[in-house]
């Protein structure tokens, strides 16, 4: 089985954030980690060279495959943000609170895990933090801290 390839690192989460290329990603970035950080009550950590994480959990598949990975976080990435948020997977309550949310938002796309804002002010921020909150609780339900 694979190994995974996002991992945890001890690069300096200030410094990456100083190094995105655009200066209004770089104050979004820094507005999301705010954010982030008040909402887990976590300290950043990088995973791999771009992923802002917050928290860690442990995984484990009926396939076998497990590894570890941050509960919640982001990568200001260069055309849209990339906002992971777990939870919504882990129950069909928070399923369908996370639906609710989103169709509140405002401008944003989605992937499996994944949501992508172009610029923060295409959302509502207070809506957002919502979001993070809601998946944030829902991953620590699932995956209790140790």
């Amino acid at each position: 089985m694979s190994e995974n390839k996002t991992l945890p690192t001890a690069a300096s989460v200030e410094a990456f954030i100083d190094s995105v290329d655009h200066a209004r990603k770089r104050e979004e970035a820094r507005e999301l980690d705010a954010m982030f950080r008040r909402v887990t009550g976590e300290e950043p950590v990088m995973w791999g060279p771009s992923i802002i994480g917050y928290g860690e959990y442990h995984y484990k598949y009926e396939s076998g495959r497990e590894g570890d990975m941050c509960r919640t976080g982001f990568s200001p990435r260069k055309a849209k943000h990339s906002i992971y948020l777990m939870g919504c997977y882990c129950n069909a309550e928070a399923r369908a609170k996370n639906d609710t949310l989103l169709e509140n938002l405002g401008k944003h796309s989605r992937g499996a895990s994944c949501l992508y804002i172009n610029k923060l002010a295409d959302v509502d921020m207070g809506v957002l933090e919502e979001l993070v909150r809601l998946n944030w609780q829902t991953m620590n339900e699932a995956y209790p801290p140790a």
